[in-house]
C-alpha cells in the first residue's frame, strides 16, 4: 500500500468520465454517475481468523487516516458519514443510488469530501463488514449526493 499510488488513483477517477452502463473497469467498477476502486486489499482473510482480520482492518483504517489527511490538504476538510442507516433504509424498500447502496453493504462509515471546488464527491472507507471477503480500502467518486 502506497499513499502516492492511492492519491494517483483518486486523481485518475476524479478526472474520468462516468460510463453510461454499469460494469467493471481497470480500477474496479463504475456506472452512471460513479467510479469505485479498491486502493488496497488484504490477502487470505476470507473466513479466516477473526482476530487477524480485526488487526488487519485496524491497519487499513490507519492507512485510510493517512490518505484522508493528504486529501484534506487537497480537497478541504472531510466530513465523517455513517452508512449503517442506509442498510436499514434499503431493507425498508427505499431506493438508494449507487455507489452509496454498494458502500453501505460493505463499509460502516466513510470520509466524504464535498464538491466545493469540483463537481464530484469523494468517499473513502474500509470495507470489512463481509467476513467472507477480504478487507479493502475503497474509494468512490460520484456526482450523486449522499442520501
Amino acid at each position: 500500500m502506497d499513499i502516492e499510488q492511492c492519491l494517483a488513483t483518486i486523481d485518475l477517477l476524479c478526472g474520468r468520465d462516468f460510463p453510461e452502463q454499469r460494469g467493471r473497469t481497470d480500477r474496479g467498477s463504475a456506472g452512471p454517475g460513479y467510479h469505485m476502486a479498491e486502493l488496497a486489499a488484504s490477502h487470505g482473510l476470507r473466513a479466516g481468523d477473526g482476530a487477524e482480520r480485526e488487526a488487519t482492518a485496524d491497519d487499513f483504517r490507519a492507512w485510510m487516516e493517512l490518505v484522508a489527511d493528504r486529501l484534506n490538504g487537497r480537497l478541504g476538510q472531510a466530513e465523517h458519514l455513517g452508512l449503517v442507516t442506509l442498510g436499514v433504509r434499503i431493507a425498508r424498500g427505499e431506493e438508494i443510488p449507487e455507489p452509496w447502496a454498494r458502500l453501505s453493504h460493505v463499509v460502516r462509515d466513510v470520509y466524504v469530501w464535498s464538491p466545493q471546488r469540483r463537481d464530484r464527491w469523494v468517499a473513502l472507507g474500509v470495507a470489512d463488514l463481509d467476513d467472507s471477503d477480504e478487507v479493502h480500502l475503497l474509494v468512490a467518486v460520484t456526482d450523486t449526493d449522499p442520501p
